[in-house]
């Protein structure tokens, strides 16, 4: 069936303006100011959004869809995040990857918890490896994994300056990026690099000697968690600066402590007049959030979840910036650096993957590829388990 969304505020993410969209399947077919001719013979249901905001799906560029955690034993594992997790955040596409436990959750479950996501209706891709050199792979190499694997990415989160890592030389690190840009190369993905940073004293040392030293590309470099540390985030500022895409995540920050919170980070990096298009968010769902003290034991832990993302969407239009750039750190940036051309905007033959925000801002509606998951505040659809 059809479905014809009628009298929208839409965000493409540039401000369209009051239209109208048909969605047809999985796809936007038509979006206009004019209502679109459609004969009577055809099957077409009508919603109609009464001037609320519609904007492209949240693209989650960094949860662990499998459940992170286990820091501070087995018990402390996170369990594997449902899909309503995703989509009553906003979040259309998410993109999952492995952390400091990459033995008992590894790629290969990675891939299925991606395939069982997108049984229930998002669209889901994940990266090999995790925190550990030699990474966790699951055809032998990360080139071998991008290359046949559909929905590998990339490689990630490999972990530096944290004393989780394997503490990778720079010639490891080197190694394993250029495999990810030659598998990118050849598939036409994104091949990147998605870099967990720690807390540790070395911060982006090993990236500012991979620009300088090697030939890389800047983009194949994507630091992570850049604003866990205020010195280590104007650093990241200046990365980007020289053509890394930088994630910031959207964790929950102290008054006193030595970090930005996501909004802060990105009201910071546009002040600063850094490039618009090479800052994303993520939320880290289903990661845990522990605290270390200085021997690295464990101090206490919390979790975290992609309803960060509209939380930082709504801080930074409280904060007067436009729904429009507001926006772009959800969608286009990310759909542009994991090359994702049918992500990230509302726009005829592109996903339908869009989400409604009412008055206060808050997420009324959400559709995933052309099904409606969330309408007029009420959970429409949850996953098998729920």
């Amino acid at each position: 069936m059809l479905k014809l969304i009628k009298n929208a505020d839409i965000y493409l993410p540039d401000h369209y303006g009051l239209g109208h969209v048909l969605v047809a399947g999985r796809q936007i077919a038509y979006v206009g100011q004019s209502l679109p001719a459609l004969g009577s013979e055809l099957a077409v249901e009508t919603f109609d959004l009464d001037g609320q905001r519609l904007v492209p799906g949240f693209i989650d560029g960094h949860a662990h869809i499998t459940g992170g955690g286990g820091e501070a034993g087995f018990a402390t594992q996170v369990p594997t995040v449902p899909i309503s997790g995703f989509t009553n955040a906003g979040v259309t596409t998410v993109i999952g990857l492995l952390g400091t436990d990459d033995i008992t959750r590894n790629t290969s479950g990675n891939i299925a918890r991606v395939y069982g996501l997108r049984e229930e209706g998002i669209s889901a891709y994940c990266y090999t490896g995790g925190y550990h050199l030699p990474p966790v792979t699951l055809t032998g190499s990360v080139k071998s994994d991008i290359v046949h694997i559909e929905c590998i990415l990339g490689a990630g989160e490999i972990a530096i300056s944290d004393h989780r890592s394997s503490q990778p030389t720079f010639d490891e690190l080197i190694k394993l990026a250029g495999e990810a840009h030659v598998a990118g190369l050849m598939t036409g993905k994104a091949g990147i690099l998605h870099i967990h940073l720690g807390d540790g004293p070395r911060r982006l040392q090993l990236i500012e000697r991979a620009l300088t030293e090697t030939e890389l590309p800047p983009r194949v470099f994507n630091p992570t968690h850049v604003n866990r540390g205020k010195q280590l985030f104007a650093e990241a500022c200046e990365l980007a600066g020289r053509g890394c895409w930088i994630d910031v995540t959207a964790f929950p920050v102290a008054e006193d402590e030595d970090a930005w919170s996501a909004a802060d980070a990105l009201l910071r990096y546009w002040q600063g007049g850094y490039p618009e298009e090479r800052i994303t968010v993520s939320s880290d769902g289903g990661g845990c959030l522990p605290h270390f003290d200085h021997q690295g034991e464990l101090v206490s832990m919390d979790f975290a979840t992609s309803a960060a993302l509209p939380d930082t969407l709504k801080t930074l239009l409280n904060h007067g910036i436009s729904l429009q750039q507001a926006l772009t750190p959800f969608t286009i940036n990310p759909a542009t650096l994991l090359r994702l051309e049918q992500k990230g905007r509302i726009d005829k033959r592109a996903d339908a993957d869009m989400v409604v925000l009412d008055n206060s801002n808050d997420i009324s509606g959400v559709m995933a590829l052309g099904e409606w998951h969330r309408y007029d505040g009420r959970c429409l659809r949850k996953g098998t388990f729920e």
